[in-house]
This record gives structure tokens, sequence and C-alpha cells, in this order.
């Protein structure tokens, strides 16, 4: 982290993202519905679901950007809150965006948090033990802080992707107002006491062995400014992702339609946008043997998609009076059962290797196939 001076010149030039993102937000809303009402022609279809694709993701990267430069600003435990809440914050907007403006709506949250978690504990992780692995042999983390995030993880994945399946007190894979009240209050809670036990009561279960900071605040190249400055751009960059993953939503309902392509890679499309920016960061770390920072970064993204996205969703549900579908079918939810599993015993090591990467990695592929052969 280095803290430069604050020039015109040396701001317009870094935040070059910003001018893709209006730019891209105005010319859609003088022309938008006229450029999406016919994307039949396939150049002009990945024309425009590029387009808008790329412009959401530069936009993602910045936010992050800014939300990291806001956090070292404010410090703790504000900081991570705001981490936290940023991505979170996004990951509702478009999903929320997309949800009433695409098809298969009631079941698009469930497949994007699936999405995450599969991307997160299974490729993002796989990834980031395997290349540590093939760099390092054994990479060391805190033991404490991996055990943290998944003693939340499991119970609020369960409880709320895989259990409403089960129940009976409301038709299908639903949950009734009083079971989702209670998965309201208790996604919340449990949060709210995770981010204590991170910030204030435990910060060193989630340090590295040896070192003194906490390894998820250390960003090395980040250009820091005033706490303003970083505020007033996140969110100058996250209102215009609201309104370009409404329009996103229909290039992608089009080409689920035309190729017949299963709902889930909608969410799968949401969640690649959500992530990338954190995921790339995940990566750098291990491949720099930071990789307290990875699992930080990696069950952190994990742990606030499940616990911060199913209330609101629930929310969103009694406030439209819409039905949201939350359960897993069988073959998805034997694939998060098994994916959490195998977290639990990776993470019940104190050395990770090749072959752990390797198991999840797989298992990120076996997801990957079952979206379109379930």
């Amino acid at each position: 982290m280095r803290r430069v001076p604050q020039t015109v010149v040396h701001v317009l030039r870094r935040e070059w993202p910003l001018s893709v993102s209006v730019a891209t937000t105005a010319l859609f809303l003088a022309f938008g519905k006229r450029w999406l009402a016919d994307l039949s022609n396939s150049v002009w279809f990945v024309c425009i679901l590029g387009w808008l694709f790329g412009a959401i993701l530069v936009s993602a990267f910045a936010v992050v950007r800014h939300a990291e430069g806001l956090a070292e600003q404010l410090g703790e435990p504000i900081g991570t809150l705001v981490l936290t809440l940023s991505m979170s914050g996004m990951e509702m907007m478009m999903i929320a965006a997309v949800m009433y403006t695409g098809h298969g709506e009631s079941s698009l949250a469930r497949d994007t948090m699936l999405a995450i978690v599969m991307i997160v504990l299974n490729g993002l992780v796989g990834v980031c033990l395997l290349l540590g692995g093939l760099r390092y042999h054994e990479q060391t983390y805190n033991l404490y802080g991996a055990n943290a995030f998944l003693a939340v993880i499991l119970p609020l994945a369960v409880l709320g992707l895989i259990l409403p399946s089960f129940t009976v007190s409301s038709p299908g894979p639903t949950l009734s107002p009083l079971q989702a009240g209670f998965l309201i209050i208790m996604s919340v809670g449990l949060y709210s006491v995770f981010l204590g036990i991170q910030t204030l009561r435990h910060r060193d279960y989630f340090v590295s062995p040896g070192t003194a900071s906490i390894a998820m605040a250390s960003h090395g190249g980040l250009e820091v400014y005033s706490a303003r400055h970083h505020g007033l751009l996140l969110i100058a960059y996250v209102l215009p992702v609201v309104f370009l993953a409404k329009q996103i939503a229909v290039p992608i309902d089009h080409g689920i339609s035309v190729l017949g392509a299963p709902t889930a890679l909608g969410g799968l499309l949401v969640a690649v946008l959500i992530l990338s920016p954190e995921s790339l960061a995940a990566v750098r770390a291990a491949l720099a043997n930071h990789l307290q920072r990875s699992i930080n970064l990696s069950l952190g993204t994990a742990l606030s998609s499940i616990s911060l996205t199913i209330p609101a969703v629930l929310a969103i549900g009694f406030i439209t009076n819409r039905t949201i579908i939350l359960g897993l079918d069988a073959p998805d939810a034997t694939l998060l059962a098994l994916t959490l599993v195998v977290s639990m015993l990776t993470f019940a090591l104190e050395r990770t290797n090749v072959l752990l990467g390797a198991v999840h990695v797989l298992l990120f592929l076996a997801y990957l196939m079952l979206i379109f052969e379930n």
C-alpha cells in the first residue's frame, strides 16, 4: 500500500474505467431498447454481450480497488465491513436487477449462490492451492481462521440451499414465511458474530502464524487517497453496474433460450462477474506465498455471499410477494455437501499441497459438467 499525491492527470488516467462505465450507461439509456430489441444476428448478439460484460467487469474491479482504499483509510473493523458490503451489495443489486428483468427469476439467487460457492470453495481454492503447491511444495496458514469461516458457511449453506428441498410447510423447494424469517435472523446474526470475532475479539485467527497484522488488509500496490475520494468513486462505479446488470439480463436470457442452455448458466455468469476481482487478488497472493490472504479473500467471499444474499433475497420476496426458490435438486445438493466435507478435510491440515488443490479443481469441473448434463 502506498500513498500518492492526488494530481488531476494521475487520477484521470487511473479512473479510465469510469468513462467506459458512464459512456456505456448513457448509450444504453438512449439506444438500449432498440439495440436489445432484436438479438437474432449472432455477431450483434456477441458484440452486445461482450460490451456489457466488459463494462461491468472493469467497474467491478474498480469497486474493489476503491473499497480497499476506503478500508485502509477507515481502519478496522469498519474497513472489513466496507470491503464485505461493497462486494455483497453489488451482488445484491445485480441479482435483483437480473431477477426482475429475465426469465427463471425465482431461482436466480439460488443458482448464483451455488455458483459462487462452487467457484470459491472449489475453483478458486483449488487453483490457489494447486499453483501455490506447484511453486512452494507446501504452504501454511492459520487453522483457526479457516475453521471459523467454515463453521458459519456450513450451517448457512445447508439451511439455505439444501433444507428447503425437504420442508413440507410450503410447496416446492421453498420456505414458509416463518422459516424464511428465522433464516434471515439466523444469517444476519451469525454473520454479525463472525465479524465481531474477525475484527475485534480474535483478530489473530486471521493472521498468518508469526505475523502481526491482518493479512486480509494487506494490499501491496494499492494507491490510497482520502476516504472521501474513494467513497465518492466507489458510489460512482456501483451505480452504473445496477443499470448495466438489468441490460445484460436481456442478452443472457436470449443466449440461454437460443442455445437451449440451462437457466443455471445465468447464475454462473453473474457469479463470474462478481468474483473476478477478488479471485485475481487471491491467486496473486497464493503465488506470492501469502496463502492466508488467499484464504481470507476466498472463504470470506463465500461467507458474505451466503450470509447476506439469502436474507436480502428473502426480504425482496416478502416485499414483492414473490416466491423465492432456494432448495437445490438432488445432484446439486449432493455436490454442495461433498464440497463442504472436502473443504473441512482440506482445512483440517496445517499444510496444503497440490493434491488438495487438484481435488477441489476436479469438483469444480464436476459442477460445470452438471450444469449442462444434470
